[in-house]
């Protein structure tokens, strides 16, 4: 018997390695030129608390840079959405430098990468046959940027450093590097540092300028930090960044540039490797390609399966090196920005955006990049509670949101009302992905039980009995009425949520029957005239809406109250419905649902991963998969950010997640295989690392649609229910641990 544990132990192995070995191709995205513009070309670097935007130049290297706690703004605001100075504000540019290089006339044979498993960036050019090599990478166990220049040559790097605050502070060199400091309207301190270290050469200043001559190779190191705290009895002010910036550039400086590197790959790799996918095999000379090529020819109709490969694997990136444990969440722009007047601030939407930034989080096998959103829920919860009391009376217990927050504990913009019994799923599926009972006994279940005396509060008894939510709007159109569908679906998540929490932890049984009772009591969902789910409690629903927003599809996905399987009534309405929203009902029922049939309002970039996700959990491979073609036609750029427009990145985020739900679903009680293939993926692919509720990881393998090999493991075998190739088993996972 211990025998064959541990033949079973080395079989899973080898699946995951084998899994892997084919899922090699959505590691680099690559380029014959230089970038010109920033939101569509530059590529990205982050450690989920600065980042940088690279140019790639071969005469002027250009590196924009952002930390992502440099908010304008005041403290706890609460009302307008005045972006400047003061009020709500914004998330602000942090600077840029650059490097002047002589002798660069002439280069050949140049390329430009990202590798997305390493977060390296790459250049090679050649200049009068000497081959000149950039490396760049953002540190996240070392808290430093590093930049590395070098030559096939001794002696061939010459130049000029200089740096630039987007704040408008001075910037200072000396010989071994530059830096600036200064103060926001809003007392933020911030700071930069970045040093310079030489092989060979010489070095010296001239003005607000660092020249090197005659350098083998140069490496420099990039810090900058503000005073930011993300605790409300702090004011949301800590320590001055200089000193923290000096401490932790000289512990770097300390390690060699190999070194480095390691540290770095080692520490992202274990987060971009936990998860992969491949859904086919793109011809050769489409590979060939570099990526903007091959997405111009996507678009044109080629099929390219290992480019929504790398389109899953980008999104993940993305997360990783925008939100890590003790950092701030991701926000409209991941956290790269090269504006102080930035579309919507570049602040955390909670009518959708943020949420479905986190989206991939648990099912992709990165739950520690959860991590950020929920301790700033946390964080915020003070200021919340009270602008609520404030708005909604002082006796009201709980708290909930305006649609715009910011990192001082401001709210903005209009009140979205369900806001926090959104938040709250977020919460408690960290919960459930992970299993963690301390975090739920200690952050979750007061969260989830403050949220739901919010609701008990506020709950609106209608003259038929039911309750609900009063005053509601569907995002973001429609009127403000009793009982909008959004909102019932939403506290209905929320009840359901709490329930399941309270009863893991086995308390508060009375709270417990309350919640049940008011869950019973909650005005239901609706089938309309014309077979849709209705967004309102009146039947006024045109079957021409073709609105951005599916906001009634809540209980489809991200929630998991209407299935195929246990309401398939609703599931058919919702069909219906996101079919109207998609332009394929109405005046225009017998038109073929095609990519090009979704059209106008619906083509944003963060409608195509809702819609994908929504399909998915539908059962409609097809009408998943065309939604992430449709996302990759119109509304991805040349650097593969998407494209609302203007720029944001819940697209990229959602869209992980939802191909995620097309390849693995856990939210009905089973871990379902493929639930929704689309004909493209099925002759045959693989996904490993995939994440199931519960605490497991799940492997597996597919030819022809159908399931051929997989791997279910957990902390400790646990009986599951698996539906696999159209039929539903028990057995045990497996204790494995990667």
């Amino acid at each position: 018997m211990k025998y064959f544990k541990y033949v079973l132990l080395f079989l899973q192995l080898a699946a995951v390695v084998t899994v892997k070995a084919n899922t090699a191709n959505d590691d680099k995205i690559w380029y014959l030129k230089p970038a010109e513009k920033w939101d569509a070309e530059a590529l990205p670097i982050g450690n989920a608390r600065m980042g940088a935007m690279l140019f790639a130049g071969i005469q002027t290297e250009r590196i924009q840079f952002n930390e992502q706690s440099l908010w304008s703004g005041d403290n706890n605001w609460d009302g307008g959405y005045q972006t400047g100075d003061r009020g709500f504000g914004s998330y602000r540019n942090f600077g840029e430098f650059s490097l002047n290089f002589d002798r660069m006339a002439g280069a050949k044979a140049y390329r430009r990468e990202l590798n997305i498993r390493t977060g390296v960036h790459r250049t090679t050019f050649v200049v009068n046959g000497v081959t000149f090599t950039r490396e760049a990478f953002a540190s996240y166990p070392d808290q430093v940027m590093v930049f590395r220049y070098t030559a096939s040559k001794k002696g061939a790097l010459t130049g000029k450093i200089a740096i630039q605050s987007a704040q408008g502070a001075l910037s200072i060199a000396n010989v071994d590097g530059l830096s600036f400091d200064g103060q926001m309207p809003n007392h933020l301190k911030y700071g930069a540092k970045l040093k310079l270290l030489r092989d060979g050469g010489t070095a010296d200043v001239e003005g607000n300028t660092l020249g090197f001559k005659n350098c083998n190779s140069i490496t420099l190191f990039l810090d900058v930090r503000t005073n930011y705290k993300p605790d409300y009895q702090s004011g949301w002010r800590g320590a001055d960044p200089m000193p923290v910036i000096d401490k932790e550039l000289a512990a770097a400086q300390k390690l060699s540039y190999a070194r480095l590197l390691n540290r770095h790959i080692h520490d992202i790799t274990r987060l971009t490797n936990a998860a992969g996918i491949r859904v086919g095999k793109t011809e050769q000379t489409q590979l060939n390609l570099p990526t903007d090529a091959r997405l111009k020819k996507y678009a044109d109709g080629v099929k390219d399966p290992d480019l929504e490969a790398l389109l899953f694997q980008y999104g993940r990136y993305l997360l990783v090196s925008s939100s890590r444990p003790g950092g701030l969440p991701a926000n409209l722009q991941g956290l790269w920005n090269n504006s102080n007047t930035p579309a919507w601030a570049s602040d955390y939407h909670n009518n959708i955006n943020i949420q479905m930034n986190y989206w991939a989080a648990e099912s992709t096998n990165l739950s520690e990049c959860h991590v950020p959103l929920i301790d700033f829920i946390v964080a915020g919860q003070e200021p919340c509670r009270i602008a609520t009391r404030k708005a909604f009376g002082e006796k009201t217990r709980g708290w909930t949101a305006r649609t715009s927050q910011s990192i001082f504990g401001g709210n903005g913009w209009e009140w979205n009302i369900p806001a926090s019994a959104w938040y709250a799923q977020h919460v408690f599926e960290h919960w459930d992905f992970t299993r963690d009972r301390s975090y739920l006994k200690d952050t979750a279940y007061p969260v989830l039980k403050e949220i739901c005396q919010f609701w008990e509060d506020r709950l609106k008894l209608s003259k038929d009995g039911s309750l609900m939510v009063p005053n509601g709007w569907s995002p973001e159109h429609g009127p403000r009425e009793d009982g909008v569908m959004h909102d019932q679906q939403l506290v209905r998540d929320l009840f359901q949520n709490y329930l399941q929490a309270a009863q893991a932890l086995g308390t508060d049984t009375a709270y417990q029957r309350k919640i049940a009772s008011m869950q019973q009591q909650l005005a239901p969902n609706k089938i309309g005239k014309w077979g849709q789910l209705q967004e309102w409690q009146e039947d006024r629903d045109d079957p021409d809406d073709q609105h951005r927003h599916t906001s009634h599809l809540f209980a489809v996905f991200p929630g998991r109250e209407i299935s195929r399987k246990n309401t398939p009534e609703l599931a058919n309405a919702a069909i219906i419905s996101l079919r109207s929203r998609s332009g394929n009902y109405g005046k225009n029922i017998n038109t073929p649902f095609t990519v090009e049939s979704t059209v106008g309002d619906s083509r944003r970039s963060w409608t195509w991963p809702w819609r994908c996700a929504l399909w998915a959990r539908l059962g409609e491979g097809e009408k998943a998969g065309m939604m992430i073609r449709g996302l990759l036609t119109y509304n991805i750029l040349p650097n593969l950010f998407a494209n609302h427009p203007p720029f944001q990145l819940d697209g990229n985020f959602g869209i992980s997640g939802a191909m995620a739900e097309m390849l693995l679903q856990s939210h009905a009680g089973e871990i379902q295989l493929l639930p929704a293939i689309p004909a493209e993926w099925a002759s045959e692919g693989a996904f490993y690392g995939l994440k199931a509720r519960g605490g497991f990881t799940v492997n597996c393998k597919w030819l022809n649609g159908k399931v051929t090999g997989y791997q279910i493991y957990s902390e400790k075998p646990e009986k599951i229910k698996i539906h696999i190739n159209g039929v539903v088993k028990e057995e045990f996972s497996v204790k494995f641990k990667r």
